[in-house]
């Protein structure tokens, strides 16, 4: 059930892609925040049971856990830079009640994964996009810091773009079912409930058959794997942040110990305690 892709043991890690081939990807998620600027192609990425249509220099900002698959037609030469980014490097970087990793968030909050700017604020992204990879392939004095400086720098720019709301919404841009959304939404603010199709189909009037089949067809997953899914990851995030294992479970959605015992290491390759033991 495992659809985790990348592994990432840096502070971020920068990709600069170009290619014009068939390619394929399954639905997967990160443990990490990613972030893609799309330059060129054509594309439709898929993130939580939304589709993306990208133009030039879109900036998709993904959450670690978020399900997310790009569409390629192979017609066109796709160019995109891809920053893999460490959320603990993020939140070390926290000065003064500045979240720096508000921007990742507000696109959760908000369903909206799409930072779309105005010709005249891409500029700024250029700049610091370039400057970043000019900098990181580069083996002058100060080379890490000034890196390290520039991430911080685009991170900043993100959020400012978030919270002065100057991003572009369209709707011919994205494509959603918005039954799918409000019930993703509410799985996902609630995964200590009771969360089976049937009590899904009753509480959003609709079949649980049609309920199956249009949840696989938006999201890539059927509705048990996919709460199953997103109530490990929580899990998993709560251990590490110190919670106890026997609380964690139980708030987490799972009814019984054996039954998350064997999901988690299953998911993990880890039982929870052997995942604690490294975090505590």
């Amino acid at each position: 059930m495992e659809n985790k892709s990348g592994y990432l043991n840096k502070d971020f890690q920068l990709f600069h892609l170009k290619d014009k081939k068939s390619q394929s990807f399954e639905f997967h998620y990160h443990d990490f925040n990613k972030i893609i600027i799309f330059l060129s192609g054509k594309v439709t990425y898929l993130i939580e049971g939304k589709a993306y249509h990208l133009k030039p220099w879109d900036i998709l900002l993904v959450n670690n856990h978020d399900v997310h698959k790009p569409i390629i037609d192979p017609s066109e030469t796709y160019e995109r830079i891809i920053i893999w980014a460490n959320s603990d490097f993020i939140e070390k970087h926290n000065y003064n009640g500045c979240d720096l990793s508000n921007c990742f968030k507000l696109a959760r909050e908000k369903s909206f994964n799409l930072v779309r700017l105005e010709e005249k604020f891409q500029n700024n992204i250029k700049f610091i996009i370039k400057s970043l990879e000019t900098s990181i392939n580069s083996n002058e004095f100060g080379g890490k810091l000034l890196s390290n400086s520039l991430f911080i720098q685009l991170i900043i720019y993100l959020n400012r773009v978030h919270l002065g709301n100057l991003y572009l919404q369209n709707d011919e841009t994205i494509r959603y079912d918005k039954q799918i959304e409000k019930i993703l939404k509410y799985i996902n603010g609630n995964l200590d409930k009771e969360l089976s199709i049937e009590s899904l189909s009753d509480k959003f009037y609709i079949s649980k058959y049609y309920l199956m089949h249009k949840f696989k067809r938006e999201t890539g997953y059927t509705v048990y794997n996919y709460v199953l899914q997103k109530r490990l990851l929580m899990a998993k995030d709560r251990i590490k942040s110190g919670e106890a294992v026997t609380k964690v479970y139980m708030e987490c959605g799972f009814k019984d110990y054996s039954s998350f015992f064997r999901a988690f290491k299953k998911m993990f390759d880890k039982s929870p305690k052997e995942f604690n033991s490294e975090y505590s």
